[in-house]
Parts: structure tokens; sequence; C-alpha cells
């Protein structure tokens, strides 16, 4: 058999390609042929990102010279990281051709005997803060199979016609699964059935992933890893720093990001990221990935939850592997540095979930 794959992997973002090449890598495990759909439309093409994100940023966007001003400072930055990511992508990825729009896709789809959605926020919102019905495999026939693993929505509620949009599209799925509790409660809302998995990404032990670091990071350091703009966060990460005496390390795609504080590592590879959230004496965070490999390496870490929805991929993990003691609750508690991070239950609880998971995923293909 063979799977074609639709997810968010062309993001200049590590989690976004963590979790495409555990999808693949899942497939494969279980004795399938896999391809990732090289779908990347050409206003998130890495070359144009930036001027669309622009778009929905009214601050900069409302004249010319502040455009202009926006774009001198991220466009390059942009291109670079995008480049970095798209030969990590065709390194790490069985690629199908390139797919520049969903006309495209509809009039050439992949060959496959089974379609997949993906996982991470394949079904929120698009850089131009419209949903893609691609994602939802709207480009697929009648006759073709069709299923969903761990895939996001990154709301709490559908709603008016994006929730009939969804329920048009995946009435023609054989089984959809998610990766949060909330967008199974979306999805049951509108009619539904879902059923919850693990992110892709947790599939796989540490062992797994340690086969990706060449070599192990050395040194007393505090990791950080984020994707909010949030000054508290940097803030609190240097009183940490001080109360410990331990260096600061920031591992970022984003070269601004130097400005937040910390002795930035740009543009790392994968398993030189891996080895630095393995090897550090603290990962502080607010993102979901991040979150996921420290418990993976068993790594204590300090989750500072993201705004809005978005915290509750976050919660979702923590609540499932009873961590939810890692939270920030004030940002002048820096006691969570000296407080044990116990895995046990942790490690228990994801021995259980993938074999259940992985499970889900055979009885749904038949294997």
């Amino acid at each position: 058999m063979k799977a074609a794959v639709i997810t968010r992997h062309a993001i200049t973002n590590y989690g976004s390609l963590f979790q495409a090449i555990a999808t693949q890598k899942l497939f494969e495990s279980l004795g399938m042929e896999c391809e990732i759909i090289d779908y990347i439309r050409d206003d998130e093409y890495y070359t144009e990102q930036e001027k669309t994100n622009l778009k929905n940023k009214p601050k900069y966007n409302g004249n010319p010279l502040t455009r202009a001003a926006y774009l001198a400072l991220r466009q390059g930055e942009a291109v670079k990281g995008g480049r970095f990511f798209r030969e990590m992508q065709k390194k790490h990825l069985n690629l199908t051709k390139r797919y520049h729009s969903l006309d495209e896709l509809k009039g050439d789809k992949p060959e496959a005997d089974l379609y997949v959605t993906g996982s991470d926020q394949v079904w929120g919102n698009i850089a131009n803060q419209e949903y893609d019905t691609a994602y939802l495999l709207s480009f697929t026939d009648d006759s073709d199979k069709r299923i969903s693993y761990a895939a996001s929505l990154g709301k709490t509620k559908l709603e008016g016609e994006t929730a009939e949009c969804f329920k048009k599209y995946l009435k023609r799925y054989s089984a959809v699964t998610v990766r949060e509790s909330n967008a199974k409660e979306a999805l049951e809302g509108i009619g539904i059935e879902a059923q919850q998995v693990l992110d892709p990404t947790l599939l796989f032990d540490s062992g797994f992933w340690g086969k990706y670091i060449e070599k192990d990071i050395e040194g007393d350091y505090i990791l950080l890893y984020q994707l909010e703009n949030n000054k508290r966060f940097n803030e609190y990460a240097k009183e940490l720093s001080k109360k410990t005496g331990l260096e600061l390390i920031r591992v970022t795609p984003l070269r601004h990001q130097a400005l937040r504080g910390g002795k930035m590592v740009y543009l790392p590879e994968i398993g030189e990221l891996l080895s630095y959230i393995k090897n550090a004496r603290l990962v502080i965070t607010d993102s979901f990935h991040a979150t996921a490999f420290s418990i993976n390496f068993n790594t204590p870490f300090i989750d500072v939850l993201p705004s809005g929805e978005n915290k509750c991929r976050n919660m979702s993990i923590l609540e499932l592997t009873g961590l939810e003691s890692r939270i920030l609750k004030s940002y002048d508690d820096l006691s969570l540095f000296d407080e044990k991070c116990d895995f046990e239950f942790a490690n228990d609880i994801l021995k259980k979930e993938r074999e259940k998971s992985i499970e889900t995923v055979k009885g749904i293909i038949g294997i």
C-alpha cells in the first residue's frame, strides 16, 4: 500500500518538519510506502511568506514607508531560513512533485491507496487567514480512501460556513483522528466522530530521535525555544539565569530573536536542535513540540503557555502526561527550576498511548 500525506511540512518551523518526518515514519513502520504531498501555495512559499504575513499586520502595512521598512528587515531573513528548511525537507522527506495550487492537485493528484491529512494545525487558518480545503482532501475522488492522523484545528469551536465546510468534506473520510481533546469536542459538536491520538513526534521514543543526534552538546545551560514575542518570557529567563548562574542559549530559525536575550544558535540542523533539548539543564518554551521533545528526552522544562486558543495544544499534552505542574503560573516564581520534574508517570502513559495510537491506525487501515 502507498499513503500520500498532505500536511504543513513547508513552514519555516522545526515543529512542522519534525511532525512531517514522524508521520512519514509512522506509515513506513506499518510496511507502507509514504509520500508527503509537496503542496506549497505560492503565497506561502518562503520567497513570498513575509509579503503575505504583512497583509495581516496593520501596524506595518499602513503606508508604503512602514511596509518597505518591514520587508527590508524581515524578507532577507525569511528567504535564508526558507532555503535552509527547504533543503532539510528534501533531505528528510519523501516528497512528491511540487504543487502550487489546489487546481494543480485536482488536475494531477498523486497516486496512492490511502490519502491522509497529517498532523499539526492543518485545519487552522493559513497565512492569508482563510481555510484551504486541500487539507480536507477536497482534491480526491469519491472512490478514494481518506483518513486524518492527529490533525489539529487551532480552534475550540466550529461555526457558520466553516462548520458546514468541515462537515461537507470530513463526512467523506473513513476515519478522523485528531491531536487535541478540544479538537475532538469541536468536531463532535458538528456531528463528526473523531478519535484522539498522539502527536506523531511522540509516537517514537527518545531512542528513535536520538539517532538524528551526531554529537551531544556539552555544558550547563538553560535552553530557550520561543515562538511568541513575549517580553515577560524573556525577562523571566534572564532572571532565572541570574539566580542559577546558567548560560541562556536560544535556539531559533529567526535571526531577529537575538534581541530577546541569550546566546543565539541560529538555524541548527535538526540533530543539533535535538541535542540541545536532550542535554539542557532546563528548557523554557511556549512551543508544543519543544514541550513534547522535552518530555520525550526527560529533560526538565518550564512551559510558558502561549496566548489565546494556542494554549490548548500545550495543555493537552501536559494534562495527558500529568505534567501540568510544569506550567509557569507567575513570572515572579523562580522555584520551578528547583522542583523535581518526575517523568515516571509520563513515560508510562506515553508507552501506552503509543501502542493505542498505532493500533488505532492499524484498525483504520485494515492491517
